[in-house]
């Protein structure tokens, strides 16, 4: 049965907050004198002034309660009526225009509760609007219901005074069971949800991140829905505990409740056409359009969901599209882009620059009893058309899987590689190094275009794009020493010889003689992988004669490419500059926390502070955030000297300047080969006779999708190439 109440009309706009939760000597309005901040600037209607409403056919409980500024107009407003405490701002004879939407300035045809209107508003047509702030110039107009409740928490994972913790919000992200689920807050960073949805098992850790939820907010009932300067909202049916930033634009949305919606002039945010979003944050700059459905979500700025979208106990990261997709229990980093109304993806940790292709099913397909299977994705994944994973996966960064039903469980630990799964021989094949060897255009598209579209105007996380950076090196580095390891392994079977006393070392040792001096030899061996999937059958490495001295030459170039930022930024004249940080330089395993790339000596730093609570907010974790990202350029920099010196076999004491115009040199060679690359793995698309059947002549080709030579792209990374050869020649004449 409904349960239906029935209270005296006098009552209506009132007791917005109950006796219980009001502090000793405070009325019901205190908080909102609070937010709204300008009670000392209005007055009480003359008897002119409540004459000319009366007679508008305007009503209220108490013409008392109603206070104006001395630009007051009564004329303009029209078939209201008002009930509780109203306060409206300036009313002048003009009218507002936004896309063509022109109303005249004034209230009209609305009920309207216990409401503040700043400057020359216009409010039409809105059946129950209570309890909210109006900002100047904002205009409303053909909505059913607008209020909010005296316990609103507008999204954020907090409880009020008096209520169970039951009523708390929270977001299940990463598994499905709940086991990682985390209280959302307006201004949550992907750091922090990373940081949140790990480290279970430290309870200290995970009191401090909800500590700092609760201390953002109190548990004080009575504050008010507020809109901000310049907002146009028109065609909603319901909005309730909704707090929207300036400059926002909401149009025929369906329902929006116990939502925080941050808008500015600089970074608007746009809610369109039968869009449903319930206990979330929306994010500076974000876009909502066309039937989307989010429920317990949050969306950082900047990014998008659109045509039928549906986001469920997910973060969505900056500058990320989520397009007619279903999203659920996942957090994804920023840059991800996911279309096509058949994918799906479910528990997953998705880290950034990543794609999903049609029809791939990453979700819901467990192996255990219970739905609790969990997919970790590196940077760069990309898993092709109608790919089905199950859970437990990994994937190193710039995996792209082949399209496929992938029965088993998978780890697989090469990044830039394809994974393949081959049904006709019943085996999983990874071609190692792919994306340089076979799609360069595409990888290296992929930096630029995420780096060209990062619009974020709040940038405390410093957000990694390119392809080469420490956490990929890292897991080139350890890729090699597998492919050391199966190649040597393979060259022993190959020839039966007795390896039954050898150790890991004497196989790496062997493949590295192998790979590095008789890569034909390589070539013609059969070269298995254990661990890499949960099945009996074989897993073969494909290409490892290609990648592996790709590999080194990689990081070479990585190195040298970070030395020469150092030289530029910090105007480096001598190499003994250069050889002074050598002198520190160290690997160590590196972490993608949102997005900004940490050492793990950073990370454990970071999280030492936190349980002693040397950062007792979340605005000191983002703080630190800023201090970090100011020192990771000098601390790739160690990393990648530190990784040039390994994969070379080198200690610091061969770091002299002859070594290191070696490096200068197989630099260039490397940088020329990656820039070939673009432009073969392009043109490989206007080669393609299959490509060129559905064109009558080369030269409507060329109409339709444009000639080789004139792509943008490639023109710029030729130019790069030549920049580059130049100043690899200023710093070798330099450090002379």
């Amino acid at each position: 049965m409904n349960l239906i109440q029935k209270k005296p009309l006098t009552e209506l706009g009132y007791n917005f907050v109950a006796a219980p939760y009001l502090p000793e000597g405070k009325d019901e309005y205190y908080l909102r004198n609070q937010q709204w901040g300008k009670s000392n600037i209005y007055r009480h209607l003359s008897a002119l002034e409540i004459e000319t409403l009366v007679r508008n056919d305007n009503t209220s409980d108490n013409w008392n309660n109603i206070s104006v500024t001395n630009e007051f107009n009564p004329q303009l407003v029209k078939h209201c009526h008002f009930f509780g405490l109203v306060r409206i701002g300036k009313l002048e004879p003009y009218f507002l225009e936004f896309h063509n939407l022109r109303l005249p300035v004034g209230l009209y045809n609305s009920t309207i509760a216990s409401c503040d209107f700043g400057d020359n508003v216009v409010v039409h047509n809105v059946n129950f609007l209570s309890h909210y702030l109006i900002g100047n110039e904002v205009m409303i107009c053909n909505v059913n219901e607008m209020a909010t409740t005296g316990h609103a928490k507008f999204g954020n994972g907090i409880v009020k005074d008096g209520e169970p913790e039951s009523v708390r919000i929270w977001l299940e992200l990463c598994n499905e069971n709940g086991g990682r689920s985390i209280m959302p807050f307006d201004g949550m960073l992907p750091g922090d949800a990373w940081l949140w949805t790990r480290n279970r098992d430290d309870k200290a850790l995970q009191d401090q991140f909800k500590s700092f939820t609760e201390q953002q907010f109190d548990k004080k009932r009575g504050y008010y829905g507020m809109v901000g300067d310049r907002c146009v909202i028109k065609n909603v049916s319901i909005l309730k505990d909704v707090m929207i930033g300036t400059d926002a634009y909401l149009k025929g949305a369906n329902k929006i409740k116990n939502v925080t919606i941050n808008s500015s002039a600089e970074a608007t945010t746009q809610i369109g056409e039968g869009c449903e979003l319930v206990n979330g944050i929306v994010g500076y700059g974000c876009r909502v359009f066309y039937g989307v459905k989010a429920v317990r979500f949050i969306m950082a700025s900047h990014s998008q969901l659109k045509y039928g979208a549906r986001l469920i106990n997910s973060y969505l990261g900056n500058n990320a599209t989520i397009s007619c997709c279903e999203v659920l229990n996942s957090l994804i980093f920023p840059a991800h882009e996911q279309h096509h109304n058949n994918s799906f993806l479910c528990a997953a940790l998705i880290m950034g620059q990543s794609n999903m292709a049609a029809g791939a099913t990453i979700g819901s397909n467990h192996n255990s009893r219970g739905p609790d299977g969990e997919i970790i994705a590196g940077r760069g994944f990309w898993p092709g058309l109608c790919v089905s994973l199950k859970h437990n996966s990994r994937f190193a960064t710039f995996t792209l899987i082949a399209k496929g039903n992938y029965m088993a469980e998978m780890d697989i630990p090469f990044p830039f590689s394809l994974v393949i799964n081959d049904e006709q021989h019943n085996c999983l094949k990874i071609m190692t190094g792919y994306w340089f060897l076979h799609n360069m255009y595409a990888l290296a598209r992929n930096s630029w275009k995420y780096l060209d579209r990062d619009k974020r105007t709040d940038k405390t996380q410093l957000i990694e794009y390119d392809y080469l950076a420490p956490d990929s090196v890292e897991e080139m580095i350890h890729a090699m020493a597998l492919m050391e390891a199966a190649t040597g392994k393979a060259w022993y079977l190959h020839t039966a010889t007795d390896y039954s006393e050898l150790t890991e070392m004497d196989y790496r040792q062997k493949g590295q003689d192998l790979l590095l001096n008789h890569p034909n030899d390589v070539a013609k061996l059969k070269i298995l992988v254990k661990g890499v999937e949960n099945s009996n059958r074989e897993v073969l490495l494909l290409k490892v004669h290609k990648t592996y001295p790709l590999f080194r030459a990689l990081i070479v170039l990585y190195a040298v490419k970070n030395v020469m930022q150092f030289v530029e930024t910090n105007d480096i004249k001598t190499f003994e500059a250069i050889h002074n940080i050598a002198l520190t330089a160290q690997r160590e395993s590196w972490h993608n926390v949102g997005g900004q790339l940490m050492p793990a000596s950073t990370l454990h730093t970071l999280k030492e502070e936190i349980r002693a609570n040397k950062l007792n907010s979340w605005a000191d974790l983002h703080a630190k955030y800023q201090e970090i990202g100011s020192q990771y350029a000098t601390d790739k920099l160690q990393h990648a000297i530190a990784s040039l010196l390994y994969v070379q076999e080198k200690t610091i004491a061969d770091f002299n300047i002859d070594f290191f115009d070696e490096c200068l040199q197989a630099s260039i060679q490397t940088q020329t080969v990656l820039t070939e690359n673009i432009q073969k793995s392009r043109a490989k698309d206007y080669e393609n006779p299959f490509r060129k059947m559905t064109y009558e002549n080369e030269a409507e080709m060329d109409a339709v999708v444009g000639k080789l030579d004139d792509n943008s792209f490639i023109k710029q990374t030729k130019e790069d190439l030549l920049v580059y050869k130049q100043k690899v020649k200023t710093l070798i004449k330099l450090l002379a």
